[in-house]
C-alpha cells in the first residue's frame, strides 16, 4: 500500500463513521446539545468538515469548496473562509443551527472527494517536508503535521459525534 492511499483510507473512515452517526437524525436530533455547554452533532460535524476543508485548501492552494461550491448558502452561514468553529464560544456554538444530515453528507463528500484528488494526484513524499502557511491562525507548519493534526480532530471530533448520539438515543444505535 502506497502512503497516499493509506491517508486517503483513513479520510474515508472518518467519513463512513459520519454517516453511521447522522444516519436518521432529524435536524432537533441534529441541533440538540447534552447540556448547554456541549457542542451538538451538527456543530461537531460541520466543524470537522470545515477543518478538513480550510486545512486541506491551504496546503493545496485552493479556495475552500465551502466558498467556492457555496456550501455556506446551504448552511445559512457567511462565506469566511476563516470561520470553521474553532474558537466559537458556549453560546457561538449553540446558536449554529444545523442544516439536515444529508447536507452536512453531502458537503462532506464533497470535501473528502477533493482531499483524495489533491493527496493521490498532487502531493508528493517531499511536500509532507514542506511549510504550509495558515492565515486562519497566522502560522506555519509541515504539510505533513497538519495532515496529521486533520486526522486527528477529525478523529476525535467524530468520535465525539458519536457519543452525544448514544447520549441522545441510547445503547444499540450503531450496528455494531
Amino acid at each position: 500500500m502506497e502512503w497516499q492511499q493509506l491517508i486517503t483510507d483513513v479520510f474515508t473512515r472518518i467519513s463512513d463513521e459520519l454517516g453511521i452517526v447522522l444516519d436518521g437524525l432529524t435536524v432537533d436530533d441534529l441541533n440538540q446539545q447534552p447540556r448547554p455547554d456541549c457542542n451538538s452533532i451538527g456543530w461537531l460535524a460541520w466543524h470537522l468538515t470545515r477543518s478538513q476543508d480550510r486545512n486541506m485548501s491551504e496546503i493545496a492552494g485552493e479556495e475552500q469548496l465551502w466558498i467556492r461550491g457555496k456550501w455556506h448558502a446551504r448552511f445559512d452561514r457567511a462565506p469566511d473562509p476563516a470561520e470553521t468553529g474553532y474558537g466559537h464560544t458556549t453560546e457561538d456554538a449553540a446558536a449554529f443551527n444545523s442544516p439536515d444530515g444529508t447536507t452536512i453528507l453531502e458537503y462532506h463528500h464533497a470535501v473528502l472527494e477533493e482531499t483524495k484528488r489533491y493527496i493521490s494526484n498532487k502531493l508528493s513524499e517531499d511536500d509532507l517536508e514542506r511549510e504550509s502557511y495558515s492565515p486562519t491562525f497566522d502560522n506555519t507548519n509541515l504539510v505533513g503535521r497538519r495532515l496529521l493534526g486533520v486526522i486527528n480532530d477529525s478523529l476525535q471530533h467524530v468520535g465525539q459525534a458519536a457519543y452525544v448520539r448514544g447520549l441522545l438515543r441510547g445503547k444499540g444505535w450503531s450496528s455494531r
